[in-house]
């Protein structure tokens, strides 16, 4: 019996290592890894970090500017600490971003496989997928967060159920494309079940795209967050959220600016820092560039 030798170049560990080392020298995907590093830590350790719980109010001290009476982002119109309330809004934030990303792959990723190794499915299931993504994400969104209600939960649910179709895209087409290699069809050569070709074969080599994909997923469900909390559908006061804020703040817009700036910038580094680093994800993770070794 013959085996077919895999060139040392080819191997995972190299390609592995050839894929770091893009990713480190692509200078966007270090710096979205360091705004993504200090969101991460500030979002993670807010009970550590926060100066004062995230609802208690100072009455006397409303409408504070930054760096005054030990409050450094100032305070917003019921004197509670503006930095504390970003710190758990960025944490809540990233909660919900991380459900809806989990509940688009648990559904998404076996949709996918499905829908582009049984051909049978593949009407079905991209059928389904071409109906919800005929709604824009957000009214989607808005529209199973009303029905639900509101809550941090129910928000991930709503806004994990508008990723879903756009997962079973990538993954479809990543399966499609793997359908027809050269092991797949060794594979099947060998009488190996679909199930084991999908677990064993497919999915490993789909692995890339599905990460890429979700780091995609992760900026569009926290601006998901913030918009249905800013309409009343996500997180409910007094509960933190960087959706609440801002539309606290657009009441006292004329009258101070910081109870609503410091949540933009919040909100902006998250975005900014997934979208360099799923750039710089995707490219590391691009065949053609760990092949040429860049």
């Amino acid at each position: 019996m013959t085996t077919l030798a895999v060139p040392v170049d080819a191997s995972p560990t190299r390609i592995r290592g050839r894929a770091l080392r893009t990713l480190l020298h692509n200078p966007a995907g270090v710096v979205g890894g360091v705004l993504l590093l200090v969101v991460v830590v500030g979002g993670v350790f807010a009970p550590l970090l926060a100066p004062y719980p995230p609802a208690e109010v100072h009455f006397t001290t409303p409408f504070q500017q930054p760096d005054t009476v030990g409050f450094a982002f100032g305070t917003d119109d019921l004197g509670r600490d503006v930095l504390s309330r970003v710190l758990y809004g960025t944490r809540t934030s990233l909660e919900v971003g991380l459900l809806s990303v989990l509940l688009a792959v648990a559904a998404g990723v076996p949709l996918g496989l499905a829908a582009g190794y049984w051909r049978r499915l593949d009407a079905l299931v991209s059928r389904l997928a071409d109906l919800m993504l005929a709604f824009p994400f957000l009214v989607l969104a808005v529209g199973l967060a009303a029905i639900n209600g509101g809550g941090l939960g129910n928000a991930a649910i709503a806004l994990g159920i508008a990723n879903i179709p756009t997962m079973i895209r990538v993954v479809r087409a990543e399966t499609l494309r793997l359908a027809d290699s050269d092991f797949v069809l060794a594979a099947r050569s060998m009488d190996a079940g679909p199930w084991r070709i999908l677990g064993q074969h497919i999915l490993p080599n789909a692995l890339s795209a599905i990460i890429v994909q979700a780091t995609v997923i992760m900026p569009a469900a926290v601006l998901g967050e913030a918009v249905l909390s800013f309409l009343g559908l996500g997180i409910q006061p007094p509960a933190p959220s960087l959706g609440i804020m801002l539309s606290d703040a657009q009441q006292y817009l004329f009258r101070t600016l910081w109870p609503g700036v410091f949540p933009g910038i919040a909100l902006a580094l998250i975005c900014l820092g997934f979208n360099l680093f799923g750039d710089a994800l995707r490219d590391a993770l691009d065949p053609k560039t760990v092949s040429e070794g860049r």
